[in-house]
């Protein structure tokens, strides 16, 4: 029977905490040689000034599974935001996985054959590792449950544009939504 993994490549987003601590993950999964895998391969075979993705460890020379490919969408500055880029986030992110094997969202009899591209927004501000760690383990894991689930579903998209668009850094007032 084929499992919600195959043949799509499923795509996840997840954003947790607040502030300089905050951690926001977006997830595609995939089944090795398919188009996920190509993505992952293409991108750590090509790194960029301050963007060199990584397999993610849950330890040295053990990396997780699925293999994970870490790709940081802020270009690591400064000795704390390194720290926690290689060190805080990618330990949560590393969590964050084998916590979604643990809990059966990713199946552990298929773990050797799926991939996960991770994008992960660590903050040049970042200030807290213990803070960056545990958000960064939450965010993977919930966008790892987004993927697998499917949500958002259209009907949730619909409800919370009705209140405008709104992130963190930015939030549509009436007159902006006005046509």
């Amino acid at each position: 029977m084929p499992t919600p993994f195959a043949p799509a490549t499923l795509i996840g987003e997840s954003f947790v905490g607040e502030g300089a601590n905050a951690a926001h993950t977006n997830i595609a999964i995939g089944r090795g040689a398919g188009p996920v895998e190509t993505a992952w391969v293409t991108a750590l075979a090509t790194p960029s000034a301050g963007h060199v993705p990584f397999m993610t460890v849950i330890r040295p020379s053990v990396p997780v599974k699925p293999l994970t490919l870490f790709v940081n969408k802020a270009a690591a500055e400064g000795e704390l935001h390194q720290r926690a880029t290689w060190g805080s986030a990618q330990a949560g992110v590393a969590q964050g996985v084998v916590d979604a094997v643990e809990e059966g969202l990713l199946p552990a009899e298929e773990a050797d054959d799926l991939r996960i591209i991770a994008a992960v927004w660590v903050n040049p501000a970042v200030d807290d590792l213990d803070m960056s760690f545990r958000n960064q383990r939450a965010a993977a894991y919930g966008a790892i449950r987004a993927a697998v689930s499917g949500t958002p579903t259209v009907p949730d998209i619909l409800a919370a544009a009705e209140e405008g668009p709104a992130n963190p850094f930015y939030s549509a007032t009436a007159e902006v939504l006005a046509r």
